[in-house]
């Protein structure tokens, strides 16, 4: 059985800053040593030279090698996926995900919060965008789910992954080989690395059949509804962390999922929340959620007809401000707007990632007893 999970979401300062982490740490929230995935947003241009990324994915890491007895080869199979970009209103900070000792989680019946990870074989270039991708991601799906302790993919509400995209130089080393490449566009490599995982969850879940490489980015009909997927220059494989529920795990957090819609569709965040176990009235309010909801996280996409709620936009149009960071700030703001928080996890280039023009949505709730973990935003 797997060991419970403690989870806690903290602000970062400045694109160095993993003060938050240390302070977890130092106040016996957590160990440094059971911390095992960390998933955040850093304030860079979420593009294919965001070293926002790097710096601060070596900040966390630091913390983890100074205040915990693994080496810093061990700390660096900690998965930590961040995504960048904090367009708009969206805050930039890092959920932590650390596993508990039996004895110190609340005890309950109830499914809670559980956690896998794996990593894939090697991706390599000529493979992104290809049923030889999708496979590779499925397997390790598995992989996660069954050190997560889940058995039915019904459980899983939540699948976070970071895989390569295409740069200059790993475009050159397929060709060198004799391989060739889905596209030589450095930044549509992003949407698709994005896209062609999703679809390896999908069929690792169940949810689709194995696609074809012609499906790949055309057939929108092909989603997962847990997926969330970011892409970078930082690794060769696919790094997948599985969240779920799971019976007899104990502890305080439940996660549940849904999708929206499109850009504008609140309901969907409330319905994830809703799915995660909290109680809500018909017409709710980010007053209702009182310190419960630890966090959300999403993916987005500009609609391919140019449109929301039946209006022309001109973000697809636009040669000034990329539809990424355009549809991220949008997203992001009305997701706050339901939190409350403007620190949620929202992440562009969602293709086969919920419906067309839409997106995955998962909700992380503290269902336990006491004084709850989650932000409570000021109210004068």
């Amino acid at each position: 059985m797997p060991e419970p999970i403690e989870v806690r979401k903290v602000p970062i300062k400045h694109v160095s800053d993993a003060s938050g982490l240390a302070e977890l740490i130092d106040g016996g929230v957590i160990e440094a040593d059971r911390v095992l995935a960390v998933i955040g947003k850093t304030e860079g241009n979420g593009g294919v030279n965001d070293y926002t990324r790097i710096i601060a994915d070596r900040a966390f890491r630091e913390v983890l090698v100074e205040r915990g007895s693994r080496s810093a080869q061990q700390v660096k199979q900690v998965p930590i996926v961040w995504s960048g970009g904090t367009d708009g209103v969206i805050s930039p900070h890092a959920t932590i995900f650390a596993t508990l000792p039996p004895g110190a989680a609340e005890q309950t019946d109830e499914p809670r919060l559980t956690v896998g990870f794996a990593m894939s074989e090697q991706l390599h270039p000529e493979d992104i965008g290809r049923v030889a991708m999708v496979t590779k991601v499925a397997a390790a799906v598995k992989e996660a789910m069954g050190r997560a302790g889940i058995t039915d993919p019904a459980d899983v509400h939540y699948v976070q992954t970071k895989t390569p995209l295409l740069t200059i130089h790993t475009i050159r080393d397929a060709k060198v080989r004799g391989k060739t490449v889905w596209t030589e566009e450095t930044h549509q490599s992003m949407d698709l690395s994005n896209g062609c995982t999703a679809l390896g969850v999908a069929v690792g879940l169940g949810e689709i059949d194995m696609p074809g490489d012609e499906d790949v980015m055309n057939d929108r009909s092909l989603f997962s509804a847990v997926a969330s997927c970011s892409s970078g220059v930082e690794l060769d494989q696919a790094q997948v962390v599985v969240v779920g529920n799971a019976t007899g795990v104990g502890g305080r957090y439940r996660v549940g999922h849904s999708v929206m819609r499109d850009a504008l569709d609140q309901d969907g965040v409330w319905a994830a929340i809703r799915d995660a176990g909290l109680h809500l009235p018909d017409r709710p309010h980010w007053t209702d959620l009182d310190g419960r909801l630890v966090n959300v996280f999403l993916k987005c996409e500009a609609s391919q007809d140019g449109t929301v709620h039946g209006r022309r936009n001109a973000m697809l149009d636009d040669s000034d401000v990329h539809w990424h960071r355009q549809i991220k700030s949008c997203v992001g703001g009305v997701t706050a707007a339901v939190t409350g928080d403007p620190a949620v996890f929202v992440s562009v280039s969602a293709a086969h990632q919920g419906p067309e023009g839409g997106g995955p949505v998962a909700a992380i709730v503290d269902l336990g007893t006491g004084d709850p973990t989650g932000y409570r935003p000021p109210t004068s």
